[in-house]
């Protein structure tokens, strides 16, 4: 049975750790090992920090939007900033020896090493959306 839960914050970086705890409960509701939880987390974080800061600008007037959609087999997590969008393609590779010290892009690069897909659109009413899914490769035999 396909469960949901949506969650609305604030652009303030002190309520990412309310994000952190409904990720690890949607990551426990999925069956996933603490070590696979720990990185989804992760992932979630990077995205949610992401929409707060260059998303929204920290305009805490502007809310992020965070919904988990998950079953026993794969769990998909959709966080919605409010803000102008950009162009994942513009984010410059954290790998190139070019931007070995450079921060930016990070984020991005976790999302795609941890999750198995991590897709960017735009919303029609202003926003990045940021779609990303984690199946359960252990059923699958895969792993």
């Amino acid at each position: 049975m396909t469960e949901t839960i949506e969650l609305t914050i604030s652009s303030k970086f002190d309520l990412i750790e309310i994000v952190s705890s409904v990720t690890k409960g949607a990551t426990e509701r999925t069956g996933f090992d603490e070590d696979t939880a720990n990185w989804i987390e992760l992932a979630v974080r990077e995205s949610v920090i992401n929409a707060i800061k260059h998303g929204n600008r920290e305009d805490p007037a502007k809310r992020v939007d965070i919904a988990y959609t998950f079953d026993e087999t794969e769990l998909t997590i959709v966080v919605r900033d409010r803000g102008r969008g950009f162009d994942p393609a513009r984010i410059a590779d954290p790998l190139d020896p070019e931007n070995i010290l450079n921060p930016n892009g990070r984020g991005i690069f976790y999302m795609r090493s941890f999750m198995d897909e991590v897709e960017f659109s735009r919303h029609a009413d202003g926003g990045t959306i940021v779609r990303m899914t984690k199946r359960r490769t252990e059923l699958n035999g895969n792993g």
